[in-house]
């Protein structure tokens, strides 16, 4: 079939990962017989020659930093382009709808986008064979779909090679890393994250036989490892567990990381000596907090024992956990944050802490979830549309001031190259001055019932822990 539509897939940014979302439809299309060009533009400059001749430009947004650094470059594409359709597709365009249309999308897909973006090219076949207008024919694909879809194996063809991606980072050395998904969605409904708002709960497999071939043929392109982006691994366990094992019959060598949900830490925890056994470097878990008024706000389904539960098995198990965290949020304190900090370093987790991790603040993006609690929207400003994000001011100043000062130190500091114990002592400095300065004093001090130097100096006391696996760059939205 040859349809003769031009099609511009485009990424923006997606963690430093060749991305599934591009390589995916990409196939679908091409299978379609449209002509299809990737671009990825975190790894590629800006040519203005495939846009000149697009019927179709399309990009892909699974994240906010990705429709943010889309939303810069769309004008500049139209201005290449005016004619051509302009779609976007992933996460995080449903949800940002009303603000893509003003930007001039004339079609917008959310959930399980490749069906969507199959009809959307039969449709401009279709109508451009009457009238070239028919290029700007309105939306006729659901916004979100949530399609059980049968998938084909992801096409990488035209983007750039693994080794100019992010790689892996063991005993001083680096591996070139490949992505795949196993699932899509996620079956948690934790308030704070964005795929709860597009798929409510739900998650759609892709199939074992699609991702076994995905990572084939990324490993003859010289792969040593593979991260599967699913927002859980857990989703499906059994289904997670089959995919690894036959994965390691193939490729013994072959290693990988994944993202668990420490609810799912827990509840399945058989199947963790499997990953171990199997290859799994380490496991990525969105634990956000340990405070129990803010799991709680974020409906995280679990509590600051279970994490030092999780922690504890995987010290017995010999597996690394990769801790994220949502540090800087409406009810952080500055004894909070220091308890945070303290617990990390107890638990013996700081070269487990990406250090990023230390000054994320929370964003509250459009169909966020914590905007059914009254106290949430009654804190937000009006919808901010050029950051995309409900902007909120912490009620004590000196919580924001330290979120400023720690993401500057940090910056600072990986920029030195300094290292993560390093990187440590300076947020635990930062974070205890705060707490001097501030009312708070003689109470948070009690609280955390030693000096405000207690743990730096029971660390100094520590040898240094061994570099632990982790990927170049750092997990974020």
């Amino acid at each position: 079939m040859n349809n003769n539509v031009d099609v511009v897939l485009v990424s923006t940014y997606e963690l430093g990962r060749q991305p599934f979302g591009i390589a995916s439809p990409a196939a679908w299309l091409r299978e379609e017989g449209a002509s299809v060009s990737v671009l990825d533009l975190s790894r590629q400059s800006f040519q203005e020659e495939p846009f000149a001749k697009a019927d179709l430009i399309a990009f892909y947004l699974p994240m906010h930093t990705a429709t943010r650094l889309a939303a810069r470059i769309v004008g500049r594409v139209q201005r290449v382009n005016p004619k051509a359709h302009l779609c976007f597709f992933g996460l995080y365009a449903p949800v940002n709808e009303a603000y893509l249309r003003n930007l001039g999308a004339q079609t917008v897909l959310g959930g399980e986008f490749e069906e969507g973006l199959v009809s959307l090219v039969r449709r401009l076949a279709k109508d451009r064979g009457r009238d070239e207008a028919g290029l700007s024919a309105p939306q006729t694909e659901p916004v979100i779909s949530l399609s059980r879809l049968k998938f084909k194996v992801p096409d990488r063809s035209g983007l750039p090679i693994l080794s100019n991606y992010a790689r892996l980072v063991i005993d001083g050395q680096t591996r070139v890393v490949g992505y795949t998904e196993a699932t899509r969605g996620c079956k948690h409904v934790c308030r704070h994250c964005p795929i709860v708002p597009v798929y409510e709960g739900n998650f759609r497999v892709v199939q074992q036989e699609v991702v076994l071939e995905d990572i084939r043929r990324q490993v003859a392109d010289g792969a040593q490892h593979i991260t599967f982006g699913d927002p859980d691994f857990f989703n499906g366990p059994s289904h997670a567990v089959r995919i690894v094992s036959e994965l390691h019959r193939e490729f013994p060598a072959l290693t990988y990381d994944v993202t668990i949900k420490v609810q799912h830490l827990i509840h399945e925890a058989q199947y963790l000596p499997v990953l171990r056994d199997t290859g799994c470097l380490f496991v990525t878990s969105a634990v956000e907090s340990i405070d129990p008024v803010i799991l709680e706000a974020f409906d995280k389904q679990h509590t600051r024992e279970e994490f030092f539960r999780v922690v504890q098995n995987f010290r017995e198990i010999g597996l690394t956990i990769n801790p994220t965290f949502v540090t800087f949020t409406p009810w952080t304190t500055l004894v909070k944050y220091l308890d945070l900090l303290k617990v990390i370093a107890d638990l013996d987790l700081i070269e487990s802490v990406s250090s990023i991790q230390y000054a994320i603040r929370l964003l509250i993006p459009a169909g966020s979830k914590l905007l059914d609690l009254e106290e949430v929207r009654n804190l937000v400003g009006k919808f901010d549309e050029e950051a995309l994000l409900y902007p909120w001011v912490h009620q004590d100043p000196m919580v924001d001031q330290l979120c400023k000062d720690i993401l500057a130190a940090v910056e600072a500091a990986q920029a030195a190259k300094a290292s993560r114990r390093e990187i440590f002592t300076k947020v635990w400095r930062l974070a205890s001055d705060a707490l001097n300065r501030s009312t708070m004093t003689k109470v948070g001090l009690r609280e955390m019932d030693e000096g405000e130097d207690g743990p730096l100096k029971r660390l100094a006391a520590l040898p240094s822990t061994a570099e632990v696996p982790h990927l170049t760059e750092n997990w974020y939205c």
